[in-house]
């Protein structure tokens, strides 16, 4: 089939129009989640705060890390806030903590709050490898929080989060 310089304008108009009624769509219902989520509960918590993590993400948590409390700090979790394509979405994570003998980042897990399997990796670390520096790519389903958690040799936990918005599902 030769394709004309017609129908190449009529695909192209489709896909725009498909785009528009997405982002409008995505527009209305972001909006009534935020107004949902503006009122927090009584924990000064809701759902747009990243220490409220959905029930599959608090499973996770707590067969992973059990009662352990995760703190804020000590991690960078560098992401861009847009990701055009949910497929191919780069991460950095670098932290601070000490790589030594007696004390170092023993593992590092990344969690995707809304995608089908949440924990999306986890790194095993030793001190030979020396400072902490991680660049990947990973999938992202949708518009959620992503978790990098750094768990230490001495059992402390250390995090950070990142809301990442997404234009196009990455998890199919």
């Amino acid at each position: 089939m030769v394709r004309t310089e017609s129908t190449a304008r009529r695909s192209f108009l489709r896909w725009l129009g498909f785009t528009g009624v997405v982002i409008a769509t995505e527009g209305l219902w972001g909006s009534g989640r935020r107004l949902v989520g503006s009122t927090t509960p009584a924990s000064g918590r809701g759902p747009d705060d990243p220490e409220t993590p959905n029930e599959i993400v608090a499973k996770i948590l707590k067969e992973r890390f059990g009662d352990r409390a995760i703190q804020r700090g000590h991690v960078t979790l560098d992401m861009p806030d847009t990701a055009e394509d949910g497929r191919v979405v780069p991460v950095g994570l670098e932290t601070d903590l000490p790589m030594t003998e007696e004390q170092y980042v023993k593992a590092v897990y990344l969690i995707v709050d809304h995608n089908p399997d949440p924990l999306v990796t986890v790194f095993h670390l030793s001190p030979a490898i020396g400072t902490v520096s991680i660049n990947t790519r990973i999938k992202m389903r949708r518009t959620c929080w992503v978790r990098a958690i750094a768990e230490t040799s001495s059992g402390e936990l250390w995090a950070d989060y990142k809301k990442v918005t997404t234009s196009l599902n990455g998890c199919g």
